[in-house]
């Protein structure tokens, strides 16, 4: 017995060495953490490939067979690109991230900045072909034999050359001047301009076909052509500016289109038979750009002008959008544009310091100034949808004006009708509703004919694929509905149903919005619903409403959600189809253990494929589905990538992150309690991987809305954009403690008491080595809202950070989101702020809600972090937090990060914060000394030489 007690005593203390072996994380560590982008497995499940990217630095591109051996590593590739014969990958290889740097601190002119190179792959040979100082580059849809790019090379012209021969040359009447010490300057050779060269590379052969200034290029989808336009000398003496085409089995190039312009948004048929495309060959001066729409066949020497403003059926001072893009039917006979007014334009005859600069606002704009502002570039390339009938007599037929906001065609664009929406009389009522409601139409696209479809209706609205009904959610009935466009009938499709389609846990002031739609019929006379657990099968025509997933999900508290594995080809088509004559997977996910799983719908049950407490992504498939890969991911787990053979075996196919074995690192899991009205809540527990239930921990919680659906999620340590930065401060031996909270219509305030407050004290009165005098608060944004409330109503906490708060609802209500240009009203009244009511109807709520008129009871040491271009909440809000504690002489400090937005930006500032957060909790919660901004801030004077972080 004494024995045995000695050998458990030994491997105690083994186990606690090794884990006081660990480190804790610092804030050296970030830039090496890396994470896995673009994973995809090739349709014959051979191949597979992934890049891995540290937050900051050199990516690396990994392509691998189904047996984890490694092919190729090619350093900083991104945009990977596989032949449709899996023999070749074409990838753009980035320069190095210090050579970048180093240029970017010289402060290089663009043109001198290090540039991307092209990397083209041949697996067979094993073999890697290198092509320098990239433009772009571009390959067709179905990559097989050919990609083309543009790089810029460097080619002198005569005169250049004649010119730097001579700078060479020193007469005699020269050297004796300079004997003279008469300095004379010599003719040094002009710097050769870059000249854009477009290469056609045959993979296979490794031939190349260069053109010269040309910088604009299209591939059609079956490789059989590539369009390129030539800009040609300032003087075009040899007529060499236009439209080409290239015929890549006959080696032909063919002009086109002639003269100087903006060729743009080119397309070729289905069958590849026809092109269309946009030109405008206006002065380059002009104010004016005026785009014409051209048709090209093979048939034909050049493309002509098949529609401009003088066409027939073109409205009266409208003409050709050059922001609509070109489409044709799948069928070939018909051709989509879009029109526009024609706008007005500057006069430039006005003395620019002489006009007066201001914007009008107006109590019946449909938006208001800040928000026309915000969107003035939408605006101004605002285009409505014209058809051409190729196989009628071709005169414009508009679709859409500026009636309508929004038309929608079916995905083969050869149905007769069209789907509508305006919002014209209710973009007002959307300052305050949030959202924009909607009269909805379906348009006949032959004879103009209009249906009115719903009125008013808040919700969606979308055309089935085959044309023939509207399926739309209406939100004030909580119902979905369909439209037989033929019988002019509408259905409420989830009549009889018992269970809800919309957000059963819905806690905002706004209706609930639905759960989504699964996919449809390959017929698209039928939809699949989603309910919270379940799939529904429903005939649009209302006959038939079965559930598919057998009533498990509800029956065993998951989330069952159709898995689209299959490699859809179709670029027309965005639709997802469920076929029950295949093999239905589903995504589950346990709402009580929040754990995932990939499973197989049966006719009699749901067959559990396999699941863990973990989260997967990225997942992607063969096209047999016989290999399936995705990162899998826990609290503990970099999210690495994995293979599935035949749905069974489980590979691992990376380790991006073994450096993580060398730091004190964490676990995470599920608290539940009671909160004192009664309510069953839940929050994820954060703890230390050396944690010792002997010691007493500082504790933070952080905290938004709901958190605990993300228990299986990895957080890598980040320089956070101002969210608490979970792994750094657990592996500094913090608690950390992320409470769901659920809101109360018109209290958002005492909700958060409810929750966040009841959390901690069951925490800290159930578990000793919860140090109830170290406990600390951070929310970023609205977490921010809740932080400051939370220190006018109690003083247990001893430390708190502020992450762009609202603290005075009154003036927040009638502040603006300066980066949408929206008023902040609708938050208040509908969504996340959840007063429910008008300021003037609830001013009493306002002020309950608004930490600022609470002020006088605080006593925790708070930052505030508010920075001048925060997009959502307005600064002040900072400010008047700040200076509000600052006159009733209370700590308070406050963080502006100077031009950078509500969730900062710019990587410095996010690593600066990481490190002021570690010093104020560490100085509040553990006792270290204060940082110098903390203990004596940083005077205007010393900004930019000292930061303030040293520790006197």
């Amino acid at each position: 017995m004494k024995r045995s007690s000695s050998i458990l005593l030994i491997s105690f203390f083994a186990l606690n060495a090794a884990f006081a072996q660990k480190k804790p994380i610092d804030h050296s560590v970030y830039d090496q953490w890396k994470s896995i982008s673009r994973a995809e497995i090739s349709k014959s499940g051979n191949l597979l490939y992934y890049t891995i990217n540290p937050q900051e630095g050199d990516a690396l591109a990994m392509v691998k067979n189904n047996k984890d051996q490694v092919l190729f590593q090619i350093p900083r590739a991104t945009d990977i690109k596989l032949s449709e014969n899996e023999n070749f990958i074409i990838t753009t290889v980035k320069p190095l991230f210090q050579d970048v740097r180093q240029a970017r601190i010289k402060k290089k002119r663009p043109d001198e900045m290090p540039k991307d190179s092209l990397f083209v792959v041949d697996i067979l040979k094993n073999n890697i072909k290198k092509y320098p100082a990239l433009k772009s580059s571009q390959t067709a849809r179905k990559v097989n034999n050919y990609v083309a790019f543009v790089s810029e090379i460097i080619v002198p012209n005569a005169k250049d050359k004649k010119e730097a021969a001579d700078s060479t040359k020193t007469t005699d009447k020269n050297e004796k001047a300079e004997t003279d010490s008469i300095k004379v300057r010599r003719p040094v050779a002009r710097k050769e301009r870059p000249t854009p060269v477009l290469h056609i590379l045959n993979l296979q052969t490794g031939d190349t076909v260069q053109i010269h200034k040309t910088d604009n290029y299209f591939w059609s989808d079956n490789e059989a052509y590539l369009l390129y336009t030539r800009k040609g000398a300032a003087k075009d003496t040899v007529n060499e500016a236009g439209l080409y085409i290239y015929d890549v089995a006959k080696k032909t190039h063919k002009k086109i289109s002639n003269g100087k312009g903006t060729y743009k948004s080119f397309r070729f048929d289905d069958q590849v038979n026809q092109l269309s495309f946009l030109a405008d060959k206006s002065p380059e001066k002009s104010l004016l750009k005026e785009y014409k729409l051209y048709y090209y066949t093979a048939k034909q020497d050049t493309a002509y002008i098949i529609a401009d403003k003088n066409s027939t059926g073109m409205p009266k001072d409208w003409y050709v959008s050059g922001d609509g893009g070109t489409s044709f039917s799948k069928s070939g006979k018909r051709l989509f544009f879009g029109l526009a007014p024609i706008p007005r334009v500057r006069d430039t005859t006005l003395v620019d310091f002489e006009t007066a600069k201001l914007d009008i606002w107006h109590w019946q704009d449909d938006y208001l100034q800040p928000m026309q502002l915000s969107n003035l570039r939408r605006d101004m390339s605002r285009s409505y949808t014209a058809m051409l009938n190729l196989d009628g007599n071709r005169a414009v037929k508009p679709l859409s004006d500026e009636t309508y906001n929004r038309i929608n065609l079916t995905s083969d664009g050869d149905s007769e009708w069209a789907l509508a929406t305006s919002d014209n009389q209710y973009r007002i009522a959307s300052q305050w509703d949030g959202g924009m409601k909607s009269d909805v139409y379906v348009v006949s696209t032959i004879t103009g004919e209009q249906q009115l479809v719903a009125e008013a209706l808040s919700g969606m609205a979308l055309l089935s694929p085959n044309g023939q009904y509207v399926l739309y959610f209406n939100r004030d009935e909580a119902s979905w509905n369909s439209y037989n466009i033929k019988t002019k009938e509408s259905k409420k499709l989830n009549e009889g149903i018992e269970v809800s389609f919309v957000d059963e846990e819905n806690d905002v002031p706004a209706l609930p919005g639905p759960y989504g739609i699964a996919g449809w019929s390959r017929d698209g006379n039928t939809v699949y619903l989603n309910d919270r657990f379940d799939v529904w099968k429903v005939s649009l025509n209302g006959k038939e409403k079965k559930m598919i997933t057998l009533g498990k999900g509800r029956e065993q508290l998951i989330s069952y959600r159709n898995l689209n594995v299959s490699r859809e080809e179709d670029p027309r088509d965005r639709n997802t189809y469920i076929d029950e004559k295949k093999p239905i997977y589903l995504a589950g996910f346990n709402r009580t253990t929040k754990e995932n799983g990939f499973y197989k719908l049966g006719k009699r049950n749901i067959d559990v494929l396999w699941s863990g407490p973990f989260t997967y992504r990225m997942v992607n498939a063969d096209e047999k589905l016989d290999q399936i890969i995705y990162t899998k991911e826990d609290y503990q787990s970099s999210p690495d990538l994995y293979l599935r053979s035949n749905l069974t075996k489980e590979t691992r196919l990376s380790n991006i992150n073994p450096q993580q074995a060398n730091y004190n690192w964490g676990t995470a899991e599920l608290v539940k309690w009671t909160t004192p009205k009664g309510h069953q809540a839940e929050g994820i527990l954060y703890k230390p991987e050396n944690f010792d239930p002997n010691k007493k921990y500082p504790i933070i919680a952080y905290f938004y809305e709901l958190l605990s659906d993300g228990l299986y999620t990895y957080q890598a340590p980040a320089p956070t954009p101002s969210r608490l930065n979970i792994p750094y401060f657990v592996s500094n031996e913090y608690l950390v403690f992320a409470p769901d909270i659920r809101y109360e219509t018109g209290y958002p305030g005492r909700s958060a008491e409810e929750y966040i407050n009841s959390g901690m004290q069951y925490l800290a009165r159930n578990n000793n080595w919860v140090d109830s005098t170290k406990m600390g608060i951070q929310g970023q944004s609205w977490g921010g809202y809740q932080v400051a409330h939370l220190i006018t109503r109690t003083n247990m906490y001893a430390a708190a950070w502020a992450g762009a708060p609202v603290v005075n609802m009154t003036s927040a209500y009638g502040g603006i989101r300066w980066g949408t240009g929206m008023s902040r009203q609708f938050q208040y009244e509908n969504t996340q702020s959840r007063i429910g009511k008008p300021l003037w109807e609830a001013l009493d709520l306002y002020i309950e809600n608004s930490p600022l008129f609470f002020m006088d009871r605080v006593n925790t040491p708070v930052a505030i972090m508010s920075n001048d271009n925060d997009g959502a909440v307005p600064w002040y809000q900072g400010i008047e937090f700040f200076t509000a504690l600052r006159r009733l002489n209370k700590p308070v400090w406050l963080l502006n990060y100077n031009g950078d937005d509500h969730n900062l930006i710019q990587r410095q500032n996010r690593k600066d914060i990481q490190i002021r957060e570690a010093q104020f909790f560490d100085h509040f919660l553990k006792g270290t000394p204060a940082a110098n901004w903390i203990k004596k801030g940083v005077k205007a004077t010393e900004k930019g030489i000292d930061w303030g972080l040293e520790v006197n």
